[in-house]
């Protein structure tokens, strides 16, 4: 027997405040989690530092689909405490690469409606990811 998933319901009543402007289908929020990219590295024998800046590439492309298909709103999940954990020269690298990005994308994504936010703790980023 195989499954089949009911199909998805918004809990809100079309026309609501609070409805879904994604078109039918398409999901409101779409989570991805950024992991792996040491790995990818490691498997093609370059150092962590290629597969985390090889990683911007497929995070550019999410953001753009997303955005084409009506996504309302994309969680990244880059960088958690457990990150921390790793040698600082890499953390130093990942920070410098979250600058960069940032510096890169925020002005084309605001131009494009893509609004950009940071959840979760930014006490310990450099300060100038803070002011971001």
């Amino acid at each position: 027997m195989a499954f089949e998933p009911n199909p998805p319901v918004d809990p809100v009543p079309p026309g609501h405040a609070g409805a879904s402007r994604a078109p039918a289908g398409v999901p409101r929020h779409v989570a991805m989690i950024m992991d792996g990219n040491g790995r990818w590295a490691a498997s093609r024998r370059l150092p962590r530092s290629a597969g985390h800046r090889a990683g911007i590439r497929p995070v550019r492309m999410s953001v753009e689909e997303c955005a084409r298909r009506g996504v309302e709103v994309l969680t990244l999940f880059a960088f958690s405490s457990e990150n921390w954990r790793r040698p600082p020269q890499e953390v130093g690298f990942l920070m410098q690469l979250f600058l960069e990005a940032t510096e890169r994308e925020v002005e084309e994504l605001s131009r494009n409606g893509v609004e950009l936010r940071f959840v979760g703790g930014r006490g310990a980023l450099a300060e100038e990811l803070q002011l971001r």
